[in-house]
């Protein structure tokens, strides 16, 4: 994997792994909260022989700009620019946990470029009390300004965007992480049913399901891509 450096929406720059097979397919993957595009190194190892793959650093992580200002809307416009950037189309994109909300926000703003959505363990945001870690000691991977910023936005007592979940026109499979994960699966049987063509598969393997279980997370990806074949 070759890296990239490309503008986001406001001028913050946006650092993207890119694969060596450009003739192949895009798929395009999203991060959670802490991590990077190193996060996805075995899964888009595995995804390099037939598809083109473009794993993303979000803004305040890994390599990408750190401007302080955070928040799903922004991380969505970084990746319609580079989406527009990169002049991809008929992409499939791949969200984890935070990055699986951008991915629903990018569906329903890039509509024609999204070919296929994938989230893996990530309603949008609803209802609910976490409280925000203590930051840790030491230098860390990403600005922790991202974490109170989308910590805020997590606990949405208004459900604001699940009302937008039907104009996602693109075939999207969401994979859960069953009872072992902090995401209550009931949420995910809702958005599979809100959405008007998903799928959704249950690993009961907790919220990290491509780290934890990463072939069986990559046979339930390649085959539904199979199935839904470009």
């Amino acid at each position: 994997m070759k890296k990239l450096a490309l503008p986001g929406a406001d001028g913050v720059t946006l650092s993207v792994q890119v694969s060596e097979n450009s003739d192949a397919p895009p798929v395009v993957l999203l991060h959670a909260l802490g991590d990077s595009a190193e996060d996805w190194g075995a899964v888009a190892a595995a995804l390099a022989p037939d598809f083109h793959v473009f794993a993303v650093d979000l803004r305040g992580h890994g390599g990408s700009g750190q401007p302080g200002q955070y928040s799903f809307e922004l991380m969505c416009g970084d990746v319609v620019a580079v989406l527009a950037g990169l002049d991809l189309h008929r992409v499939t994109l791949v969200g984890h946990s935070m990055g699986g909300v951008v991915a629903y926000l990018v569906a329903l703003a890039q509509p024609v470029r999204i070919a296929r959505l994938v989230i893996e363990d990530a309603p949008p945001p609803y209802p609910r009390t976490r409280p925000l870690p203590d930051r840790p000691p030491g230098q860390l991977p990403f600005d922790w300004a991202v974490v109170p910023a989308i910590a805020a936005q997590v606990n949405d007592p208004s459900r604001r965007w699940w009302a937008r979940l039907p104009g996602i026109i693109a075939p999207t499979l969401l994979i859960g992480g069953g009872a072992g994960s902090h995401i209550p699966q009931e949420l995910l049987a809702e958005v599979a049913e809100l959405i008007p063509d998903c799928t959704l598969v249950t690993l009961d393997v907790g919220h990290n399901i491509h780290a934890t279980a990463p072939d069986q997370f990559f046979n339930v990806l390649t085959e539904w891509l199979t199935q839904r074949a470009l």
